[in-house]
Formats: C-alpha cells, sequence, structure tokens
C-alpha cells in the first residue's frame, strides 16, 4: 500500500513538489521565528528573575494629607499658605526581625538579604551622574541574585563588609570616565559626599542596571544615609520563582510594609511576551490553514483523477479501508518528509542567526551577539504541527477515495 501511494506521489511530482514546499516553509518559519522571540523572553526572564530578588520587602509609600498633618479643635477653619505633602514616614522597614523569623522559618525561601537602596549621586572629578546604589552583606547578595556572574572586573566579594569600596556597572564607569581602583565621590544629597574606591565592575546586559547601579556594603551604606542599622528593602529569592505572587499576595495581608513580587514589578515587559506568543500563535494557525488546503487540495485532485484507478483496485479486491488508507498515506508522506525537512532548514536559519552581531541591548545578550533559543519543544511543536496538518487534511480526500464504487465509476464513464 506504501509503494501506491508513493508511486502516485511521484506521478504528479510538480504538484507534490509545491505543497511539499509550502510545509518546509511553515515549519523552518515557525522554527526560526520561535527560536528568535523565545531565545528574547528567557534572557529577559532570566535577567529579570535572577538579576533582581522574586520578592522585594521595602517600606510602604504613605503620604500626607492636610488632616493628618495636624488638628485644631479650637479653630473652626484652617488655612494654610502651603499645603503639606510628600511622604508620611522614613523609608525604613519598622520592624526587620520580625520579618527575618519569617522568612527564616518559610521552607519556600531559598534565601534573602536585608538591603539599603538609595538615590545617590556619583562625581568624579567635574563629571556627576545620578543613580541607585545598593549596600547589602555580599554573601547574602551572591545568593538572592546572581550577580557574581556578570563581574567583568574584580570579585563581588571584593566590596567586603565595610572599607568604603564600590563596584559599579561598565557602563557607568564609561560615562564618569573612571577606571578599576580609582575613587569616586558618592553622595545622597545631604551630608558630605563620602570617596569610594572601585574594586570591581559588572556588566548585565541591561543597559538600565550597568548605567545607574552600583553595589556597597550594607555597613558602608547606612553611613551614607546616615541613619545607622536602618534597612530599606528585603530581598527573597524562593525556591520556586513562579510561587512569587502567590507569596506575595499573601504576605501583603499580614504586612504592614510593601510586598511586591518580579512578577508585579516587571507587569509591562510581560505583558511584551504575551503578545510576542499572540502573533507566534497566530502564525501557527496560518502555516495550519496554507500547509492543510494545499494537502486537501493536491489529494482532492488526485483523487478525482485517479478514479479509474480506484476503480480497477476495487475490482481486484481491494476494501474501501485500502483506499482510504492509500491515500492517507500520501498525505502523512508529505507531512512527514516536509515537516523533517523543515526542522533541519530552521535549525540551520537558528545557527545562523545566532552569529549575527547586533547592537547591545537590542535583541542581544552580553555577547552583543542576537539571542536564539534552540529549545527541543519547539522543533516538536513544528513537527506535531507538520504531522497534525497532515492528518486533518488527508481525512476527508481519502475518505471520499474508499467511498467510490466500481459501477458508479463505470457508469460515469470516467477514465
Amino acid at each position: 500500500m506504501m509503494f501506491l501511494s508513493i508511486r502516485q506521489l511521484m506521478a504528479r511530482k510538480k504538484q507534490s513538489l509545491l505543497i511539499l514546499l509550502g510545509i518546509v516553509i511553515g515549519s523552518s518559519a515557525y522554527v526560526a521565528i520561535s527560536g528568535m522571540m523565545l531565545g528574547f523572553q528567557t534572557y529577559m526572564l532570566d535577567q529579570l528573575v535572577n538579576n533582581e530578588a522574586h520578592i522585594r520587602i521595602s517600606a510602604r509609600e504613605e503620604i500626607l494629607t492636610i488632616a493628618e498633618m495636624a488638628s485644631y479643635p479650637e479653630a473652626s477653619h484652617v488655612f494654610w499658605q502651603i499645603p503639606p505633602s510628600g511622604r508620611k514616614d522614613s523609608t525604613r522597614i519598622e520592624y526587620p526581625l520580625g520579618w527575618f523569623k519569617k522568612l527564616d522559618s518559610d521552607k519556600d525561601v531559598a534565601a534573602y538579604s536585608p538591603q539599603v537602596v538609595a538615590q545617590v549621586i556619583f562625581n568624579k572629578n567635574k563629571i556627576t551622574r545620578v543613580g541607585r546604589i545598593i549596600g547589602s552583606q555580599y554573601e547574602r547578595q551572591i545568593k538572592v541574585t546572581n550577580i557574581e556572574n556578570y563581574m567583568k572586573a574584580g570579585t563581588f566579594k571584593a566590596m567586603g563588609n565595610s572599607g568604603n569600596r564600590i563596584i559599579m556597572g561598565t557602563k557607568l564607569m564609561e560615562l564618569l570616565g573612571t577606571r578599576l581602583q580609582e575613587t569616586i565621590l558618592v553622595s545622597t544629597g545631604h551630608g558630605i559626599p563620602q570617596p569610594f574606591k572601585i574594586v570591581g565592575a559588572f556588566e548585565t546586559g541591561i543597559k538600565t542596571i550597568d548605567e545607574g547601579t552600583s553595589f556597597i556594603s550594607l555597613a558602608d551604606a547606612q553611613k551614607l544615609r546616615g541613619t545607622p542599622s536602618e534597612i530599606t528593602d528585603i530581598a527573597v529569592k524562593l525556591f520556586d520563582s513562579n510561587w512569587a505572587e502567590e507569596k506575595s499576595t499573601l504576605w501583603k495581608n499580614n504586612a504592614r510594609d510593601k510586598v511586591l513580587s518580579w512578577q508585579e514589578s516587571s507587569a509591562a515587559i510581560l505583558s511584551v511576551f504575551k503578545t510576542q506568543d499572540i502573533v507566534r500563535n497566530s502564525m501557527t494557525i496560518s502555516i495550519i490553514l496554507v500547509a492543510g488546503f494545499g494537502i486537501y487540495n493536491i489529494l482532492s485532485i488526485l483523487v478525482n483523477q485517479k478514479r479509474r484507478d480506484i476503480a480497477i483496485l476495487r475490482s481486484m479486491g481491494f476494501s474501501p479501508k485500502d483506499i482510504v488508507q492509500l491515500f492517507f498515506n500520501q498525505g502523512m508522506l508529505l507531512g512527514l518528509i516536509g515537516g523533517a525537512i523543515g526542522l533541519i532548514l530552521g535549525f540551520i536559519i537558528c545557527t545562523i542567526m545566532s552569529h549575527i552581531e547586533v547592537v547591545p541591548g537590542r535583541m542581544s545578550g552580553p555577547g552583543n551577539y542576537m539571542i536564539i533559543s534552540f529549545n527541543i519543544f519547539i522543533y516538536i511543536k513544528a513537527f506535531s504541527i507538520a504531522i497534525f496538518t497532515a492528518i486533518i487534511s488527508s481525512i476527508i480526500p481519502a475518505m471520499a477515495g474508499g467511498k467510490l464504487e466500481p459501477m458508479q465509476i463505470i457508469r460515469s464513464g470516467d477514465q
């Protein structure tokens, strides 16, 4: 039966090649576009999940109102020349020990790091730059994020637990015109700027981090802000990052402080990923429709043109089920061969794209090459689409061929 199926396909080589080409192009396009989109998504998710905390606990921001500022029971009216405004309290976690006990006893928490996060002004000679410092204990920080993997010079451990040593992003160092082992001035805007020695440099590939973030020890950050023993944030890492949103919601209900999961803080980026998935799935549907119609058309034409051959086969003892199998095999062969060639072509295209150098920060990783995913599930899905399309598109014409009776064909005068 398979021999007859192949022979009939070879009898109409042009039509068979055209539909095969459609399946190949569809499958390879799906592999290439999915590899590009998922590669970028995987890289960005890795940055979001591993370079920042899964859950960040910080002081809740409460804004002053006139009613809360003061009350004057003896006066019927109070008039303000300048209404009160701003934060109601200082930017600190009021009872960090309570959080430490809670996190130590939570089996879902892998690690946590107390931090002091503050906006600062970096100064080198006449060059100034606004950025952010993260004060932490290095041994805890490397357990919460993978910042240690992005060190370009020095080690993260070099900042120590005190001594006014700083680790900066490479892009920030370029903007300030400074180098390793040089000293810069850092100020919060209140008090005298303090000198810090640059002992390390990192590069994550994310422009906003590399141009505006630096790390110092927790003690140095507290001294810089003039708030000894205070912390502003607690960075938490979970064993499973997917539980961050549910865990943060649970903690919010019993906490005065602000609790934010990485999914909430990155909602805008995740919405872009959803849009990309919609585009990719729409493309999948298009591939199914185009390839499906192609297989259906060629088999339908084949059934009509082979009516005389069907009559001969039926008269030789072939059953309707055998005729269905004959044409169904042809659709399956087109799907199998087209899908396999499409996977190979898609892999070659992905390999070529992975060696394309692009502008840093635009669809590129730390090596400035396009990020491509070679996830095996992309290829499994592409091959499954080709097979599924072939099966669905072959059923109707195959069943139509199986219903033909020899006497009906002879009476109709088909040749």
